[in-house]
């Protein structure tokens, strides 16, 4: 895990997601899913989330957007947490999850709602 792109895949995932997450996911990884979690932090959070043409704050929105329109509440919920961390308010969050809703269909901005708003009362934001 010495290689430049894992380097900077660990630090930005630590940023948005926390680093005590980060660490719980890779030490939980099992020979099987380790090369997935590697790929994940290379690829995902190295090179994309790494390149600074976005800021983080406009990634986070545009995760949080893709993740309802596909449906992905476990993903949601930790994107949430990304997207406070990153400065991303309760009114941006709630304003993306409209647009989604308007642009990929009720249901899956009522599924985006859902695990937003949990995710968002355990945060203490709402």
């Amino acid at each position: 895990m010495s290689d430049k792109m894992m380097e900077t895949g660990l630090h930005m995932r630590g940023e948005v997601l926390g680093h005590e997450h980060v660490k719980k996911s890779l030490a939980a990884a099992s020979d099987y899913s380790r090369p997935m979690q590697e790929l994940v932090t290379k690829y995902c959070w190295g090179e994309a989330w790494g390149d600074n043409t976005l800021d983080k704050k406009t990634r986070s929105i545009i995760n949080l957007a893709m993740l309802s329109a596909l449906g992905r509440s476990h993903e949601i919920k930790l994107h949430t947490k990304g997207a406070i961390n990153n400065g991303v308010s309760v009114s941006e969050i709630q304003a993306t999850l409209m647009q989604v809703m308007i642009y990929c269909g009720v249901p899956s901005g009522m599924e985006a709602f859902r695990a937003t708003e949990e995710t968002l009362k355990e945060l203490g934001e709402i």
